[in-house]
């Protein structure tokens, strides 16, 4: 098998997550072109090695070695397409960091996913987790992803209702391992009105008019807010947002409210989704620390890995927060991050 990068063995994986947790690779090759992909594909099939597809390692946990061949998807492009006076689509490759096209673009003077900046990660990851924050979600613009299918072996393109985007969710996080995503493409417009009805952003700009603001201007905002209350992974490991807002019935969230009235919730058709940071926080998690790892002290959604901790370390601590959670508010806590190995 002839590969146009280097396959590795024994490769330490703790700079290649961003909660700093030590694990080894069996096999370890980075890609970027099809071309590598396929080639890894194959050779893991034909020596019977399972895979991992790893972007930036921003949303997972290691909770112990990869027996196989990690796969990190390096494509690199970045391009505009259908231009026009009203907008453009933004064409990124799976392996260009989000934040960086989010600045790109904002520059560039397209709005659309300025309230998505700072959020690490890579363009790939970035449908599989339909990111979110201030207000705004990746399916908002997304026009396709292309991918490599791995069950029909064949490159496909899927569009927005293809990707079956929920909260947090999309068709590839529920196929696990069957799509690998090469290219996304984004419609941003110029003449769209910039969504700054979030409490943070409101709060931020004041009463400036929001004719007078632009995309670059948000995202630099977001940035602040983000950076006040959210600690920087090359600093303190973590991987942003270890928890869901859990959905509810409408019926639970007026049981919650009659016992608890501070309760933060954002209604919906017939659900409320709940803030989990202010469950955590009511449960007294804000600010923990044990040996190791421990909850970030002003944001209680974030775990953090401050001395060295392991995969199992992270995940003991977040199975105690879901069960102080559950017992208290009898609501369930579902993980962000996905977990590998172990």
């Amino acid at each position: 098998m002839s590969f146009g990068a280097e396959l590795q063995e024994s490769v330490g994986l703790l700079k290649l997550n961003t909660l700093s947790v030590s694990a080894t690779a069996k096999y370890y090759m980075d890609v970027e072109s099809l071309d590598d992909l396929r080639s890894a594909l194959a050779w893991a099939r034909e020596n019977g090695h399972q895979t991992l597809v790893l972007g930036s390692g921003s949303n997972l946990v290691f909770a112990g070695d990869f027996n196989g061949l990690v796969i990190r998807v390096r494509i690199a492009a970045r391009y505009w397409e259908q231009v026009d006076d009203t907008g453009a689509t933004l064409v990124l490759g799976a392996g260009e960091s989000w934040h960086e096209a989010v600045l790109y673009a904002a520059g560039s003077g397209y709005k659309g996913i300025e309230n998505l900046a700072l959020i690490p990660g890579t363009a790939g990851a970035a449908p599989v987790q339909n990111i979110g924050a201030y207000g705004v979600e990746l399916c908002d613009t997304l026009i396709s992803v292309t991918a490599w299918d791995r069950d029909s072996a064949q490159l496909v393109c899927l569009d927005n209702a293809e990707c079956g985007f929920a909260y947090r969710d999309s068709l590839f996080k529920r196929s696990p391992g069957r799509y690998i995503i090469t290219e996304i493409r984004l419609r941003l417009s110029r003449t769209k009105p910039l969504k700054l009805g979030y409490r943070d952003l409101e709060e931020y700009f004041g009463d400036a008019a929001s004719q007078d603001l632009d995309a670059l201007t948000v995202a630099e905002a977001v940035m602040a807010v983000r950076r006040r209350k959210l600690p920087d992974p090359e600093i303190i490991p973590n991987v942003g947002s270890f928890f869901k807002n859990p959905v509810v019935p409408a019926g639970k969230f007026e049981e919650l409210q009659a016992m608890y009235p501070d309760v933060v919730g954002y209604p919906q058709a017939e659900t409320v989704k709940l803030a989990a940071a202010w469950l955590i926080d009511q449960c007294g998690w804000k600010g923990f620390r044990n040996a190791t790892v421990g909850v970030h002290n002003r944001q209680a959604l974030v775990l953090i890995n401050h001395s060295g901790g392991t995969g199992k370390d992270v995940l003991d601590l977040a199975s105690e927060i879901r069960e102080s959670v559950r017992e208290r508010f009898g609501v369930a806590l579902e993980m962000e991050p996905g977990i590998v190995g172990g």
